[in-house]
C-alpha cells in the first residue's frame, strides 16, 4: 500500500516533539549494560503488520530500551513477549516470541500501531505530544478502512483511539464509552472496539493482567472476524 509507506516514512523522520527527539537519542547513547554495544533505532516507529489487517492494535509509545532500540514496535522488551505469544496463540503471529527487527516475525490480519511514536521520559507523553503525533493514527485509520476490529492496550491508548476515531468522521456510542478490560462493543458504522489492559510489568507483575486474561482479548476479536 503506497499510501502506507509514505506514512511510514513521514513517521520515521519525524521531529515534531523536541522532548522525545533528546530523550529516545539519549537513551540510545547510554543504554543499560547488557544492551552496551547494541546499535539502536533511536527514531520514531511506524506500524507493523500486515497491511491487509483487519485487526487494528493501539498501543501507547515505544519503550525506550525495546523498540526504540530495536525498530520495531513491542520488540525487545516484556510487553511484546506477552503481545505476541498471545497473537501467536490466536493464529495472528507466526512465531510467539520478537527479539529484533530481523527475526522472522510476520504476522497475518494484524496490525500494530502505538498513540505516541517514540520513546517518552517514564512512559508518560506530554499532552501536546499527543496531540502533535495524532494525525499519524488518524491516517493509519484512513489507510485501514478494511478494519473490523480494534484492540486498545490500555486506557490512554482507548482515548487516542476515540480521538482519532473522531477525527476521521467516526460517531461514538453514547453515552461515551468508558475504559474496562473486556469491554468490547461495535461502535456505529465502524468497527469492534475491545479494551484490554496494557501488557506492562506494572500489571503483569502484580497480576491485574494475567496471560489467560490477556489471550481471552484476542480470542474475542478472532471470533468477531470469523462470524
Amino acid at each position: 500500500m503506497k499510501s502506507l509507506d509514505r506514512l511510514n516514512d513521514a513517521i520515521v523522520t519525524c521531529r515534531r516533539c523536541p522532548r522525545l527527539v533528546r530523550w529516545r537519542e539519549a537513551a540510545a547513547q547510554k543504554p543499560p549494560r547488557r544492551y552496551l554495544g547494541m546499535q539502536y533505532w533511536a527514531k520514531p516507529l511506524p506500524g507493523f503488520g500486515d497491511p491487509n489487517a483487519r485487526l487494528l492494535i493501539v498501543g501507547l509509545a515505544p519503550a525506550a530500551h525495546g523498540g526504540n532500540r530495536t525498530g520495531r514496535i513491542f520488540t525487545g522488551d516484556r510487553s511484546g513477549d506477552w503481545l505476541y505469544g498471545a497473537l501467536y496463540a490466536a493464529g495472528f503471529a507466526n512465531q510467539p516470541t520478537s527479539d529484533r527487527r530481523d527475526d522472522g516475525l510476520r504476522l497475518s490480519d494484524c496490525y500494530i500501531t502505538a498513540a505516541v511514536r517514540c520513546a517518552p521520559p517514564d512512559n508518560k507523553p506530554t499532552l501536546i505530544e499527543f496531540k502533535r503525533c495524532r494525525p499519524y493514527l488518524v491516517e493509519e485509520l484512513k489507510c485501514f478502512g478494511q478494519t473490523k476490529v480494534v484492540i486498545a492496550l490500555g486506557k490512554i491508548a482507548f482515548d487516542a483511539f476515540l480521538a482519532a476515531y473522531q477525527a476521521n468522521g467516526g460517531q461514538l456510542p453514547r453515552p461515551r464509552p468508558k475504559f474496562a478490560h473486556g469491554w468490547s462493543a461495535k461502535l456505529p458504522d465502524g468497527p469492534r472496539l475491545i479494551c484490554s489492559y496494557h501488557p506492562s510489568q506494572q500489571n503483569t507483575f502484580t497480576g491485574k493482567l494475567t496471560r489467560p486474561m490477556f489471550q481471552s482479548i484476542f480470542a474475542q476479536a478472532k471470533a468477531v472476524l470469523v462470524e
